[in-house]
């Protein structure tokens, strides 16, 4: 259980399913704990937006067209009231939406005929005294309970000034171009001076009733539980399908890992579900294959060079012994037995040699570096090297070398392939003793060829020729390891060129090697 919970399959579905937890955490403090302060602080901005709208028309009927407006629009209560309290225009909601119902009868404009609202029929014992709207204006006597009445002369009703009147106008006062905000319970109240009709010093009021979601709230919760629940459960179930989902590919590639270096590397893994999965599965691929390609080179290192590495230490070995039983107090014999151990104490060195050199660059596979080569300078200074070292041994060196062919690589992998190149040539000159090496170029590719005139190779072992150990095992030349001319195509393939060779029996063999020549120099040669 205590792997399963750090699977990336758990971990990728606890994420999702605590982000939406989250979520919904915060769509609950929204919808709820902070529901009703968002709506009121919205309300105030609203009422004071609409405040000055309204304050910035230019005459009365724009100020009454924009009340009647805004009121009906926005559901907020809007006065114009003179420093005495009468209202001289007011924006009741429910009456603008009264008087634009086709059953509206008025007969006074402005204000509905409540008598008519409330008895259509027409009852002639309608108590008019309890709807007078003048009865329902502040500032009138008849408000008043009596002396003792806290509220004075300015009691407020629903739709009328409120009782905090006069704190506006003492802070309109003291602040005539800046709007005053009150709050009484749950109302709200705004007022700025304007100009209306002759009074410069008009009132404009607005208010509106705040914590108007209080009785919807436990709607909004009971609904937003049953869509909580609902939703959890299905992101709940999306989460753990998306998490099987992006696991599989994961799952695959970890299978696909385990396999890496074995025979039976089969595991096939679907392609395009997710570039980076794909590059991660490409990148086992060739690691696959040069795991393969290290285990072959054990493989054969053990099963054919070990051959060659017996031969010259049972060599050192033997003559050893001779000289310790045999030859010790015989110095001529003893010293050609020591010139025996010391060539094949130089052969295994170079047979160790050139297996790391073919190992270590079978490791890079490519050029850690490269630098601007002088092809036809390298190839003149080894020719020259090889033409001072074979003079004794009657071998010629002729050379066909063109000038000024400059290629990108490493001097020092080119020196060797070269090298390799020209001791194969010098193995195998046969009776004529001449080496013909010719470095040529034509447009963007340089071709150095080196021609020995042994007894060549037959035709049936010319795509062999190339490998590895083959010379050792196949065809009994005087090589040291057979991995010289696998270190020469190696070493090729790491330039982006290609080796070649043409031979025919008898006559002598041609190997080739081309490499791409710099773009600043292929106008020169061309």
């Amino acid at each position: 259980m205590k792997t399963k919970t750090k699977s990336f399959r758990f971990k990728l579905w606890l994420y999702f399913a605590l982000f939406t937890a989250l979520i919904f955490l915060v769509l609950w403090l929204l919808q709820t704990v902070f529901l009703q302060g968002l709506y009121n602080g919205m309300l105030i901005r609203n009422t004071r937006k609409v405040l000055k709208s309204i304050a910035a028309c230019d005459s009365d009927d724009e100020i009454k067209a924009a009340i009647n407006e805004k009121s009906l629009d926005n559901t907020l209560l809007v006065y114009v009231t003179n420093s005495d309290g009468e209202i001289l225009f007011d924006g009741d909601p429910f009456k603008s939406a009264q008087r634009q119902s086709p059953d509206y009868r008025g007969d006074t404009p402005g204000f509905p005929n409540k008598r008519d609202a409330a008895f259509p029929d027409g009852d002639k014992n309608f108590p008019e005294n309890e709807f007078r709207d003048d009865k329902r204006r502040p500032g009138n006597e008849d408000q008043s309970d009596g002396p003792g009445d806290p509220r004075g002369d300015l009691q407020y009703q629903f739709g009328s000034i409120p009782p905090m009147f006069r704190d506006f106008l003492s802070e309109l006062a003291d602040n005539p171009d800046e709007m005053v905000e009150k709050r009484m319970g749950e109302l709200y109240f705004c007022a700025q001076y304007i100009t209306f009709g002759e009074d410069e010093h008009a009132i404009l009021l607005a208010s509106t009733t705040l914590n108007a979601v209080g009785s919807a709230v436990s709607v909004i919760r009971m609904q937003l539980l049953w869509v909580t629940i609902l939703s959890l459960l299905l992101s709940f179930g999306l989460s753990w399908l998306l998490a099987r989902k992006f696991s599989g590919p994961v799952d695959r590639l970890s299978e696909k890992a385990k396999k890496l270096g074995e025979r039976d590397y089969s595991e096939d893994y679907p392609q395009g579900f997710c570039t980076e999965l794909d590059d991660l599965s490409h990148t086992l691929d060739r690691t696959n294959e040069k795991l393969i390609i290290s285990r072959n080179f054990q493989t054969e290192l053990m099963a054919n060079v070990s051959h060659d590495l017996r031969t010259p230490l049972t060599m050192i070995k033997g003559y050893a012994e001779m000289i310790n039983d045999i030859s010790f107090d015989d110095r001529e014999q003893c010293r050609n037995d020591m010139q025996v151990i010391v060539k094949e104490a130089d052969r295994l060195t170079a047979l160790v040699n050139e297996i790391l050199a073919y190992s270590e660059l079978q490791t890079a596979d490519k050029l850690e570096y490269s630098t601007d080569v002088d092809l036809s300078r390298l190839t003149h200074s080894i020719a020259e090297s090889f033409a001072t070292f074979c003079k004794p041994n009657g071998i010629r060196v002729e050379t066909d070398i063109a000038d000024d062919i400059i290629v990108d690589g490493s001097r020092s992998h080119l020196e060797r392939a070269l090298y390799n190149l020209m001791e194969n040539a010098v193995r195998h000159t046969g009776e004529r003793k001449e080496i013909l090496v010719k470095l040529s170029a034509s447009c963007d590719t340089a071709t150095l060829s080196v021609t020995d005139y042994g007894n060549g190779i037959p035709a049936e072992e010319l795509e062999h020729i190339w490998d590895r150990y083959y010379t050792s095992r196949q065809r009994k030349g005087q090589g040291v390891s057979g991995l010289g001319l696998a270190i020469v195509k190696q070493i090729v393939a790491m330039h982006g060129g290609r080796c070649l060779v043409t031979s025919e029996e008898g006559k002598g063999s041609t190997f080739s090697i081309e490499l791409k020549v710099l773009a600043d120099n292929q106008a020169a040669l061309s």
